[in-house]
């Protein structure tokens, strides 16, 4: 079996937060389990988030941190991405990430297309975990929001560049959540870990 190698990224943007907690747990377990470990914390990178002039044609060289991330990404077979969900979406630093990492040539190709006419992934042979945290209950996420943030996730981000299947650990009211609480969830994302999952 190949050795799995993951990348983590915290996608939290504040210097200390349950994502950056989840990361490292999930990272420890991970490495003792065998896993080969790379790790990026979002509140240690510093690019430029604006995406800018909004099209493919001119757009602006990657910054160290991205690129770094980048390679990260190519070399791992398994990405996990931890992150709180704001205002029903990532957080604006995670998502200018995203914006500004996958772009064409790097992440899909829009010379080639689908069957369905869409580019083509660039990212495939990957899977991932998302670990995320809310203060809105997972009932009410699937009926009200219909589960919006994870299908753009999945289908929009990650699985638009070749990255699938992506499983999910929700984490509800985490902004009121106890000690006890925290300790539950961190076993949780610990024994993922301990399964590179």
């Amino acid at each position: 079996m190949t050795q799995k190698r993951i990348l983590i990224l915290n996608g939290h943007p504040g210097e200390t937060s349950l994502s950056r907690q989840f990361a490292d747990h999930y990272a420890q377990a991970a490495e003792q389990a065998g896993a080969e470990i790379r790790i990026h914390h979002l509140p240690d990178m510093q690019f430029d988030v604006d995406f800018g002039q909004g099209n493919y044609s001119k757009f602006k060289p990657l910054e160290l941190p991205l690129e770094m991330f980048m390679e990260d990404l190519d070399w791992a077979n398994h990405f996990v991405l931890t992150t709180p969900m704001w205002w029903g979406g990532l957080p604006a630093k995670l998502k200018g990430l995203f914006d500004r990492a996958f772009v064409p040539g790097r992440a899909f190709n829009t010379r080639v297309k689908t069957r369905m006419g869409m580019p083509t992934p660039m990212l495939t042979g990957k899977t991932a975990r998302v670990i995320l945290t809310s203060d809105t209950p997972l009932w009410f996420e699937r009926l009200i929001y219909k589960r919006a943030i994870l299908h753009q996730l999945n289908k929009q981000i990650l699985g638009f560049v070749g990255i699938r299947p992506t499983r999910y650990t929700y984490f509800s009211g985490a902004s009121d959540a106890t000690h006890d609480m925290v300790q539950k969830w961190t076993q949780q994302v610990t024994s993922i870990g301990a399964m590179a999952a």
